[in-house]
């Protein structure tokens, strides 16, 4: 039976994760995309320097993952939540306060330490209260991504048009502060029961399974962060009519109900099944603006990296969980990061005469992706 009292409602723990995951993934990592294509045209921002500072952002995040696997205690800290998005919202409001790129490099370096610690704080923090209400209800939870996501594009989309880059900043961090609040009790150990329970034995599945799926998460890291990176500017080249911050206010919109989808969908198809058709989804959407140009094809490719990326974030955590394997969503937010870094850092050179190369090189390897899932299925009888 669930524990009653202060903050056990599930309702609650989905809004406060949904809070947390909103301030650390959709505001905190995230606002950099619809910022990127100002900070390109007023503070002179080179393509070569914007991919060095999201690596940067993105190899904080490995180390804040590295750390949840080396101190586990980190996952039930709520110390470590707080102090995490202080963190955070400081990184943001100090963006616009230098105009060096090493000090950006610095900022966006802390702020994915943070938003790898708030990320795992929070997941763990869903996985463990909420496992017996259902997925649906965890699928809310990491739709507080979505929720960031829309609310710092169209915020980024209004100062766009009567104010800076500079601006754009501040507000994300004025936004986090807000998100920050709503998420300041969240409770991370473990629900309390008042009952004695005899724990039933487990034990984790065959490793192969665990290594393809972080082989296939790992890879979808790589894929997705280049779309996640560069897809604004890119469809700021392709469809001149379309502005990127509209089309990334249409992915975190996307994004906001997709997980609540993708467990419902869970509960009527195996998991690797619907990885596989969420990954397949996500590379036509990435490929689509580098195939083609206009606003239609850019629609469809925010819509369909909208709908998918934070499903697949779910269902292989989800996968991780289901097999057992020890600190599974650590270790998987750990290949994930590895594959953000290795991204921006592959595409780089070739994003200085436009960004078709690098949409497609995202796009295969979210195809590889796919088809470690495809091998897990077919190992993994109830993966």
């Amino acid at each position: 039976m669930a524990p009653k009292g202060p903050n056990s409602s599930p309702r609650i723990v989905v809004g406060q994760a949904a809070a947390a995951l909103a301030v650390g993934m959709g505001v905190g990592r995230f606002v950099y995309t619809p910022v990127l294509p100002l900070m390109i045209a007023q503070a002179h921002l080179s393509q070569q320097a914007a991919g060095l500072i999201a690596t940067a952002n993105y190899f904080g995040y490995l180390l804040g993952a590295i750390a949840g696997i080396i101190v586990p205690r980190l996952l039930q800290s709520t110390l470590a939540l707080r102090t995490s998005l202080v963190v955070l919202t400081v990184t943001l409001a100090g963006m616009p306060l230098t105009d060096s790129v090493t000090g950006w490099l610095l900022l966006r370096l802390v702020a994915g330490v943070a938003s790898a610690l708030i990320f795992i704080i929070a997941a763990s923090s869903m996985f463990t209260r909420l496992r017996e209400y259902g997925s649906h209800l965890i699928g809310w939870g990491f739709g507080g991504v979505g929720a960031g996501i829309a609310a710092s594009g169209f915020l980024v989309l209004l100062l766009g048009c009567v104010s800076n880059w500079n601006a754009a900043w501040f507000a994300s961090a004025v936004l986090a502060a807000i998100f920050s609040t709503l998420c300041w009790t969240l409770k991370t150990g473990p629900p309390v029961s008042t009952t004695t329970v005899t724990p039933t034995p487990t034990h984790p599945g065959p490793l192969l399974w665990f290594v393809l799926i972080l082989i296939s998460y790992s890879l979808e890291g790589v894929g997705y962060i280049v779309a996640g990176t560069f897809l604004v500017a890119a469809i700021d080249q392709s469809a001149p009519g379309l502005t990127g911050a509209n089309a990334w206010t249409l992915v975190g919109l996307a994004a906001l109900p997709s997980t609540a989808f993708w467990a419902w969908l869970a509960y009527r198809f195996r998991r690797a099944t619907l990885l596989i058709a969420a990954l397949v989804a996500q590379a036509i959407g990435i490929a689509l603006p580098a195939l083609f140009g206009g606003a239609v094809p850019a629609l469809i490719s925010a819509l369909l990296f909208g709908a998918t990326f934070l499903g697949i974030a779910t269902l292989a955590l989800a996968i991780g969980s289901h097999l057992r394997f020890p600190r599974a969503t650590a270790l998987l937010t750990t290949g994930y990061s590895v594959g953000q870094i290795l991204g921006p850092l592959i595409v780089t050179p070739w994003v200085s005469h436009g960004y078709r190369e690098a949409l497609l090189f995202g796009a295969a390897a979210v195809v590889a992706a796919a088809a470690a899932a495809g091998t897990l299925r077919m190992k993994a009888p109830d993966a």
